[in-house]
């Protein structure tokens, strides 16, 4: 499996793992890594993004990745790009432009690749 770097440092866990009839307890760290979104025409647009996963000591991804977004006014968690421009209103040059950055967005391919591993990126 690919080994997804991060900067946050890691927290010593453990996780089980089956190995011919036994269990063995095998340590994993939790991993984490927030990441920018931005417009390439108006880099003042952005929008964050958090991948949250387990890795063990060889680096393979043992606890899948939980990927999400952060609310562009209030920071909360969103479950897709689309929800952070929810519930607030701007002029409609700065409305179609966040527009144009989600739909960016969510046409990634392997943004969960992305987000693991990016801190930045231009859309």
């Amino acid at each position: 499996m690919k080994n997804i770097e991060a900067s946050v440092g890691a927290v010593p866990t453990h996780g089980k793992k089956e190995e011919e009839g036994e269990i063995e307890e095998e340590e994993y760290h939790q991993m984490e890594n927030e990441m920018i979104f931005f417009l390439s025409e108006a880099p003042e647009y952005q929008i964050s993004a958090v991948a949250e996963w387990g890795e063990n000591s060889r680096g393979d991804i043992v606890v899948g990745a939980d990927i999400y977004f952060l609310h562009t006014r209030t920071g909360a968690r969103c479950e897709s790009v689309w929800s952070t421009i929810i519930w607030w209103q701007e002029p409609r040059e700065g409305r179609e432009k966040w527009e144009t950055l989600c739909g960016r967005i969510d046409e990634l391919k392997n943004i969960k690749l992305i987000i693991c591993s990016e801190k930045r990126v231009e859309v």
